[in-house]
């Protein structure tokens, strides 16, 4: 059935709010409202804390510079700028929960002193139950864990520093 024979009345397109949901992993956003006709489909993730809001028009323009990319465009965590140390910083692509380790029982991925090269796994960072493996992206030496086994993160919070190298 197309979507002009589906009655204005049909229960919600699952499919679609499963895309939905991903989208607004991928982009950090923390709710998102959309109407259409007598449906209006409201999503809020990260529990209580304040939502930003965000409109989506009809037909989404190209991207420019500071704004989001394109969808399926690669958008990868990039190490913050040196601070006066000469360290960087390994820092959250998405929002979501910090996991040292990949079980309560296993040794954390890396602790300070790890000496770590790009394919280094160094966390999890768990979204709606998705549980994405953290690639450090640099070579160094671990000086720093600057969140705990956990805690919440956000899209782009610093992770860990590191000593290049």
């Amino acid at each position: 059935m197309s979507d002009a024979e589906k009655p204005q009345d049909a229960p919600f397109d699952f499919d679609k709010l499963v895309e939905l949901v991903k989208l607004m992993e991928t982009h950090g956003l923390t709710e998102v409202s959309l109407k259409s006709g007598d449906q209006k489909w409201t999503l809020r993730r990260g529990g209580e804390q304040a939502a930003q809001t965000v409109y989506v028009p009809a037909v989404a323009p190209p991207p420019s510079s500071g704004e989001i990319p394109a969808i399926g465009a690669a958008n990868p965590a990039q190490p913050a700028a040196r601070p006066p140390d000469g360290t960087i910083t390994i820092n959250s692509p998405t929002v979501g929960t910090f996991y040292s380790a990949a079980t309560p029982d296993d040794n954390p991925f890396v602790s300070i002193g790890s000496r770590i090269s790009p394919e280094t796994v160094v966390c999890i960072v768990e979204a709606m139950k998705v549980f994405n493996q953290i690639p450090a992206e640099v070579s160094g030496t671990v000086v720093e864990i600057l969140v705990k086994n956990g805690d919440s993160v956000e899209f782009g919070q610093p992770l860990f520093r590191v000593r290049p190298g």
